[in-house]
């Protein structure tokens, strides 16, 4: 059987409609960054983050990661508590304690069903400046 009951190509940006925000708390800091990793995103360009779920929150600085694809070049920044539940969708802009971070470029399943990895496309793999606590937003553009 398929994996997904449609061709995931027809799923792009503009069958999103109007969306509220998902919230999230940093709940744990990671510090590990690997130039090898294979990080694995599914073809899927959305997923509901629903209320009080924890999931990793990892960067990349390679421009083609995206649903489908895979990322090498990855660091490992924190965990975060969802807060205020929603849909997050590939391009969204992910910011922490009100500073861009950079563009959801997607989503990796491997660890699921204990937690998903959020794979944001940033400018390097330098980790920001980030403290237990912080607020994490993912917004529509």
């Amino acid at each position: 059987m398929n994996e997904y009951p449609y061709d995931p190509s027809v799923i792009t940006p503009k069958v999103y409609g109007d969306r509220r925000p998902v919230e999230g708390e940093v709940v744990a800091l990671l510090h590990i960054t690997f130039e090898r990793r294979g990080l694995r995103l599914i073809q899927a360009r959305s997923r509901a983050l629903p209320l009080n779920e924890i999931h990793e929150l990892m960067i990349t600085d390679e421009e083609a990661a995206g649903p489908g694809g895979a990322a090498d070049r990855v660091s490992a920044i924190a965990f975060f508590e969802v807060k205020l539940g929603g849909v997050a969708v590939v391009g969204d802009e992910a910011s922490i304690g009100g500073r861009v971070l950079g563009e959801l470029a997607g989503f990796d399943l491997t660890h699921m069903p204990n937690h998903m990895n959020v794979l944001v496309r940033a400018e390097s793999l330098e980790p920001p400046s980030l403290k237990v606590g912080d607020h994490i937003i993912f917004a529509p553009r």
